[in-house]
């Protein structure tokens, strides 16, 4: 092995541990320190009121009563049109490898928001991700979500409200009614990674403090059976298509090729009825 390579496997096992990936499989949920350091989170995040300005620009509300009940959440929808730096965070090799522990190398970009709470930001709905996507019983994690931290994410500035656990739920009556009471806030520094099952019942957070913003950004990933929750070919621009390499055409859909998975049984009919050949 290299050195270039025995740094990078170092530095991957420093980043997302086994300790991570157990806690993720029982709880539903883990956070991971320090993916990008101080100035790229910064840059990060000045670049996100950026896109938000440019969203209002193109006549895409950064305000959607259907989610928030007041405007002091600004969601900003459609980051990879917006800007490279998202492009880039998307296809992060520390946060793919994440993605990858939980849908394994077969998967999609369902999707790639933000949601910054103000001072003055309420809690949406409860709900699982996976849930929005696929009929119930949810018996499998088939997407997850890798959620960059640009700001310090506490329970007063709004963190994020997670059921610890809830990602074994399988089905709407398993939620039970005092769900609300069961709610606990993820808590992670700047440049931190919270890496979500999709199937984890979940809401935002209220800010009630009266001077900071919480910043997140939402990169969706699911099972490549699941059709994203955005047309990437709709709301990406030619100019932004033509710049993207053939794996991150392939993981945004972009392509002919759709539906398919290495796992099928594709063997000509006679190799797969051979004798013996199908025996366990």
């Amino acid at each position: 092995m290299s050195a270039s390579m025995a740094d990078a496997s170092e530095r991957h096992a420093r980043i997302f541990t086994d300790a991570h990936r157990a806690h993720l499989a029982r709880e539903g949920w883990c956070v991971v320190p320090e993916v990008i350091d101080a100035a790229r989170t910064e840059d990060a995040l000045a670049r996100l009121w950026s896109a938000a300005d440019a969203s209002e620009k193109r006549g895409v509300s950064t305000f959607m009563p259907v989610l928030d009940p007041n405007a002091s959440n600004v969601r900003v929808f459609f980051l990879l049109e917006l800007d490279e730096i998202f492009r880039e965070l998307i296809r992060n090799s520390d946060a793919l490898e994440m993605v990858e522990a939980v849908l394994g190398p077969d998967f999609m970009i369902s999707n790639f928001t933000a949601n910054i709470a103000q001072p003055g930001s309420k809690s949406m709905a409860l709900h699982s991700d996976q849930s929005i996507v696929v009929p119930e019983p949810w018996v499998q994690p088939w997407s997850v979500n890798i959620i960059w931290c640009l700001t310090d994410v506490t329970p007063e500035n709004g963190a994020t409200l997670f059921i610890p656990g809830s990602h074994k739920w399988t089905s709407r009556k398993d939620v039970p009614p005092d769900a609300d009471k069961m709610l606990q806030p993820f808590e992670a520094k700047a440049g931190s990674v919270v890496v979500m099952d999709g199937r984890l019942w979940h809401t935002s957070g209220a800010n009630v403090t009266q001077d900071q913003d919480r910043a997140l950004l939402f990169g969706y990933y699911s099972a490549p059976f699941l059709r994203p929750q955005v047309n990437w070919n709709a709301c990406l621009s030619e100019k932004v298509q033509a710049s993207l390499g053939p794996e991150m055409r392939n993981w945004l859909g972009l392509d002919i090729t759709a539906n398919t998975s290495l796992a099928a049984d594709m063997r000509y009919l006679e190799d797969q009825f051979a004798s013996g050949a199908n025996e366990a």
